[in-house]
């Protein structure tokens, strides 16, 4: 995204209006606390800026978000969740396990809602999807990798042994456990090893991928924050050993890898502004249903299918969503 479209969504009229003249005139200033693995604003952010617009809020006018960024590092998310809950914050909007563990930690009483988070009753984040219980609800991901694989499967029949990247702080305890033995069951049911490797931390990339099985002959990336922040770098070493690539995240097909299926992560981050809505206007996060995704994406990367010799075939380019060509 464009800075300077991001800071048109920022700063809307806030020239006219800052947010004190608005406090001067007895009109309520809300305050969001923004908290994400990530190192900085991009498409989502500017997805969820448009929902509050689209609902009468503009920040600089009538709404301040107090950001807190880790550029891929999950120890401070703690911390900054403590900040942002001591700052008096109306809601903490999450992005991801992680943040949304620390958040849940940090605070009983502040409002939470994750934009996106994999397996919500399973990892604790609430007690049903229906009813969440606590001070914490969202839009709960579905995460299914082995889709994607099942996907790149078609288009490169031959593969057999694939391997996994994914930020284990995005599976944790027994649900990762649980989680992973069943995509390796599903995996062998295409005839295709699935071999785990973890990536923790974005600093650690340059030696995780220099440790990728050798015998590897495709990859499967998870859509962590993680992963994302060195995309370039794992599309780069997937094209210099050809390995077919896929993930759930469309990033990794815009950086140069094979294909990607998985949710709308901009959509679901639009519908997280409705959430923030209805409990500014007095909602309990207990009573608001956790919602699941409703828009899917399948893009294709025809480039680089070209350069590993892959002939798509016509029923998978029919299904596509979008072709990079």
């Amino acid at each position: 995204m464009r800075r300077r479209k991001f800071m048109v969504l920022l700063g809307g009229a806030a020239a006219a209006w800052p947010p004190a003249a608005y406090a001067q005139r007895g009109e309520r200033v809300w305050r969001i606390g923004w908290l994400s693995p990530a190192s900085g604003p991009g498409r989502t952010t500017e997805s969820f800026l448009q929902g509050m617009q689209e609902r009468g809020y503009v920040e600089g006018k009538n709404l301040t978000i107090e950001y807190r960024w880790s550029a891929g590092k999950n120890e401070p998310l703690e911390q900054f969740a403590a900040e942002l809950s001591r700052a008096g914050v109306d809601v903490i909007v999450t992005v991801g396990t992680p943040a949304t563990l620390a958040a849940k930690l940090a605070t009983s009483t502040v409002p939470i809602v994750f934009a996106a988070a994999g397996g919500p009753i399973e990892k604790g984040l609430v007690s049903s999807l229906a009813r969440p219980g606590g001070n914490v609800t969202g839009l709960a991901l579905i995460t299914d990798d082995i889709k994607s694989l099942e996907i790149l499967k078609e288009i490169a029949p031959g593969i057999s042994r694939a391997a996994f990247i994914y930020d284990p702080n995005t599976l944790p305890g027994r649900f990762g456990e649980t989680w992973l033995s069943g995509a390796r069951a599903r995996s062998r049911k295409l005839k295709v090893d699935l071999q785990p490797v973890t990536l923790s931390n974005p600093d650690e990339a340059a030696q995780v991928l220099a440790t990728l099985p050798a015998r590897a002959d495709a990859l499967l990336i998870g859509n962590s924050t993680n992963n994302i922040l060195v995309r370039g770098r794992i599309c780069t070493l997937a094209a210099q050993r050809r390995w077919p690539t896929a993930s759930t995240g469309r990033a990794f097909a815009d950086a140069g890898c094979l294909m990607s299926y998985g949710e709308d992560q901009r959509d679901m981050h639009r519908r997280a502004a409705a959430y923030v809505d209805k409990i500014f206007k007095g909602a309990k996060p207990a009573d608001l249903p956790v919602e699941q995704p409703t828009k899917f994406q399948l893009v294709i990367n025809l480039k680089v299918a070209a350069k590993l010799g892959l002939t798509v075939p016509s029923t998978v380019l029919a299904r596509a969503d979008e072709v990079i060509e």
